[in-house]
């Protein structure tokens, strides 16, 4: 059973290392960096160059998968074909596309050519060269940073930039720059409730950071964005960098004539997280439009990819064996928001549905907890 899996992100490497060498089931991950990227973390390599990457290949020993670093093109389901970006054409007998996610920039003009975004380590490395730079003397330009979106990414980034800010104003004796967390909906985290919220909301402001809910971003120039507020007010906020982290869409590299695709673009899956009308071919990760036990789509979050990876390869050892699928059934631990150093809050999961609110440093011992399982998970 030959078997690809394409790309290495949170869903796609847990699939390969839950897999295990059987005579029947040749396996080949392909992912365009040597590395995987904790993408929950990028915000903290934006701040402080913190390292945010695992190498692949040793991971995979004893799994029977085999890696090759390349870049997917395209796929199509119809002719069961992987085009790869050199060119060349890989088949399969069973696919797991796990190709994650894109920036979605809603259209709004100039945004997409004058922002940066956070999803992947070049870009923590182009945020986090701009901070060093606005606090070398040499440095004339503006100063300030709009961060646009004020979900889970945007609030996590926008604590690390003031924390960084702060430290890097001590040792050189230059003011702070202004960071601006712009969200065009009438609050932050909305996966939050009220009262961690607004604790969150109490931490942004120590900080000096200036929360702008109900906020549109209407443009963006090299140099500023324009806003527009719920009466229809607008206003400008020129900036030196321009962050956008306000919305994802799944990346449009699969075709197929019997697809089927939900909002954002992610394709629908069955209850084994095969793409509708494509048994052989598993959807996996944010590309995936999977259920929850509500009939609603599952978030589009680390914990949740991973919980489809592991399901996957076990499923596909278990398709080499002749044996039954298992089906999905997704699982909310709890949701952890850092907000800088040994700060965070969020909530976990107890008995018969209920959640225990955590703030503080126990919650980001909490967090923390959660990437060393998914550390865990993948040796």
């Amino acid at each position: 059973m030959k078997t690809l899996i394409l790309g290495a992100g949170y869903a796609g490497l847990a699939a390969a290392t839950k897999m295990k060498p059987v005579p029947e089931l040749e396996a080949l991950l392909v992912e365009q960096n040597p590395f995987h990227t904790f993408e929950t973390r990028l915000h903290e390599a934006a701040a402080h160059n913190t390292r945010v990457t695992l190498p692949i290949t040793p991971l995979l020993r004893g799994t029977g998968v085999q890696f090759e670093q390349a870049q997917v093109d395209g796929v199509n389901l119809d002719e069961r074909e992987v085009t790869m970006k050199d060119g060349r054409v890989l088949t399969y007998d069973k696919l797991v596309v796990a190709l994650g996610s894109v920036t979605n920039f809603y259209r709004i003009p100039g945004l997409a050519e004058n922002a940066a975004e956070l999803k992947q380590l070049s870009d923590a490395d182009e945020i986090f060269n701009f901070v060093n730079r606005v606090f070398s003397n040499e440095y004339t330009g503006n100063r300030d940073i709009v961060v646009g979106g004020a979900g889970l990414t945007g609030v996590e980034l926008v604590t690390e930039l003031a924390q960084r800010a702060s430290l890097l104003s001590r040792e050189r004796g230059l003011p702070p720059f202004q960071i601006y967390l712009v969200e065009a909906g009438p609050k932050i985290l909305p996966v939050l409730d009220d009262a961690l919220r607004a604790k969150t909301e109490q931490v942004l402001r120590d900080y000096g950071i200036h929360i702008l809910t109900g906020h549109r971003l209407m443009g963006a120039t090299p140099d500023s964005v324009t806003v527009q507020t719920a009466d229809g007010e607008q206003k400008v906020i020129s900036a030196g960098k321009i962050i956008w982290t306000g919305g994802i869409q799944a990346r449009d590299i699969v075709k197929g004539e019997h697809l089927e695709k939900g909002p954002g673009g992610r394709i629908a899956v069955d209850e084994f997280l095969r793409a509708k009308n494509y048994p052989d071919v598993f959807i996996i990760g944010d590309m995936g439009l999977a259920l929850n036990q509500e009939g609603k789509p599952v978030p589009t979050t680390a914990q949740h990819a991973g919980q489809q990876g592991r399901l996957t390869g076990k499923n596909l050892v278990r398709l080499a064996q002749g044996q039954d699928l298992e089906a999905y059934e997704p699982t909310t631990l709890g949701e952890f928001v850092s907000l800088g150093g040994l700060m965070a809050v969020g909530w976990m999961k107890l008995p018969w549905n209920q959640k225990l609110a955590i703030t503080g440093g126990l919650a980001h011992v909490m967090k923390r907890a959660s990437e060393w399982r998914w550390r865990a998970s993948i040796d």
